[in-house]
C-alpha cells in the first residue's frame, strides 16, 4: 500500500500542465459543469453520480485512466443492473458505445448525461448482488491503481532538496535518483462512508447534492513521521486505515451520513404518528365522496325530470295536442253526420251533436293556427314578462 505517500515536493514552482492534462483538466470540468450532483471521490481520478430510477438510487462511478482523455473512461454502475448498455456478465460495467468510442475529442460531460438520458427512458433493473458499495470494483482486472493527476505530496526527507522525479515507472533524464525518489503506486481506498447528501446543500440531480469536505494539500501527522515510520505505515494496512478513520473529512462524512439516518428515523417516527390521523381523514374523505355521488344521482334524476315536464310543456307539444284533438273532433262530426243520413238519428240530436262537434273542432283549429304564430315569433319557450 505504498500509493498513499507520492513524490516529495520541490522546493521550486510547479511545472505547467502538458497537453494531456490541459486537455483532461477541460473533460473534468466538462464533467462538473454537466453534473451538479458529481462526487469527487478521488481527485481529477474518480467520481461519482448518483441517480434515482423506480425508487432505486444507482451510482454511476466514472474512473480516469493516466493518459485520458487518450485512453477510454471506466464507467461502471453500482448495485448491478440488467441493462443492454451494460455487461450482462457482471451488470457493473458500461458497455455504452458512447464509452466504448469515446475519442480525444469526445466530451465527457455529454456522453455521461446521454448515458444518464438513456437509463431514464429505459430504466435498469437491479440484479441480486452484495449490498455495501466496493470502492475497489470499478478497477478492470490485470490494470495497476491510477496515480493521482494533481500535485505530489508526501514527508519531506532529511538532507538537501531532491530534484524533481518523474511519474511511476519513468527513470529520470540519467537513468537513477536517490532512494526516497522512488515512484510510488496509487490505489483506492475500500470500505470508506459513500457520500450522502445533507439538508443544506442546492439541489441537483434528484433534488440533491452532497459537497465532499476539502482534502488539505499537507497532512500534519504524516509530516511529524520518519521515513521509516511512513514506511511500516504503508505495509500495514490496519495501521493506515485507522489513520484514515481519524482524519476530519472522513469524520464529517461520517457525521453527515449519521445526520441523514437520524433525520429519516424521525421523519418515519412522524409520518407513523400522522397515520391514524391521515386515515380518519381519509375515512371522512370517503364519506363526502359518497355523499356526493349519491346527491350527484338525485340530482341528475330531477335534471331529466325538468326537462321531460319542459318538453311536454312547450309550445309545439301543445299544438301536437291541439291538432290530434281538432282531428279527433272533426272525424266525431263526420260520424254523427253519417249517422244522420242513414237515418239512425233524428234532427234533433243530428243539429246539438253536430254543432258541438264542429264548433269544437274550428276552435282547436284556430287555437293551433296561434300557436303556430306564437312559435314562430317567440321560439319553443317564450321568455315571461
Amino acid at each position: 500500500m505504498n500509493w498513499l505517500f507520492p513524490l516529495s515536493k520541490g522546493s521550486g514552482p510547479l511545472p505547467p500542465l502538458n497537453s494531456l492534462q490541459q486537455q483532461r483538466q477541460r473533460q473534468i470540468e466538462s464533467l462538473k459543469a454537466a453534473h451538479s450532483s458529481l462526487a469527487e471521490i478521488q481527485k481529477d481520478v474518480e467520481y461519482r453520480i448518483p441517480f434515482t430510477v423506480n425508487n432505486s438510487t444507482i451510482s454511476v462511478n466514472i474512473l480516469l485512466p493516466p493518459q485520458f482523455p487518450q485512453e477510454k473512461p471506466v464507467v461502471s454502475v453500482y448495485p448491478p443492473v440488467g441493462h443492454h448498455l451494460v455487461d450482462s456478465n457482471n451488470g457493473t460495467m458500461v458497455t455504452s458505445p458512447l464509452i466504448t468510442n469515446f475519442g480525444m475529442h469526445s466530451d465527457l460531460g455529454k456522453v455521461i448525461q446521454s448515458l444518464l438520458d438513456e437509463f431514464w427512458k429505459s430504466p435498469p433493473v437491479l440484479t441480486s448482488g452484495p449490498t455495501g458499495f466496493p470502492y475497489n470494483m470499478y478497477k478492470p482486472s490485470g490494470m495497476p491503481p491510477y496515480p493521482t493527476q494533481s500535485f505530489h505530496y508526501g514527508p519531506r526527507p532529511v538532507g538537501p532538496t531532491p530534484p524533481p522525479m518523474p511519474h511511476a515507472g519513468v527513470e529520470g533524464a540519467h537513468g537513477h535518483g536517490p532512494p526516497w525518489a522512488a515512484a510510488p503506486v496509487y490505489g483506492l481506498i475500500t470500505d470508506l462512508p459513500l457520500p450522502v447528501p445533507t439538508a443544506d446543500s442546492q439541489a441537483g440531480l434528484n433534488g440533491h447534492m452532497y459537497k465532499m469536505p476539502e482534502i488539505p494539500e499537507t497532512f500534519p501527522e504524516l509530516s511529524e513521521m520518519s521515513v521509516s515510520q511512513l514506511k511500516d505505515m504503508s505495509e500495514q494496512e490496519d495501521v493506515l486505515l485507522e489513520l484514515f478513520v481519524c482524519l476530519p473529512q472522513l469524520k464529517q462524512v461520517t457525521t453527515d451520513k449519521e445526520e441523514l439516518v437520524n433525520s429519516i428515523v424521525d421523519m418515519a417516527k412522524k409520518n407513523l404518528q400522522l397515520e391514524p390521523q391521515l386515515e380518519g381523514t381519509r375515512q371522512e374523505m370517503l364519506f363526502k365522496y359518497e355523499q356526493l355521488t349519491q346527491n350527484k344521482s338525485a340530482f341528475e334524476t330531477k335534471m331529466q325530470r325538468q326537462h321531460d315536464i319542459s318538453e311536454s310543456c312547450s309550445l309545439s307539444a301543445l299544438q301536437a295536442r291541439l291538432k290530434v284533438a281538432a282531428h279527433q273532433a272533426e272525424e266525431e262530426s263526420e260520424e254523427t253526420a253519417e249517422s244522420f243520413l242513414e237515418g239512425k238519428t233524428d234532427i234533433d240530436d243530428f243539429l246539438a251533436n253536430f254543432m258541438e262537434k264542429r264548433t269544437l273542432c274550428h276552435s282547436r283549429r284556430a287555437k293551433e293556427e296561434k300557436l303556430q304564430q306564437s312559435i314562430n315569433t317567440h321560439g319553443q319557450f317564450p321568455s315571461s314578462h
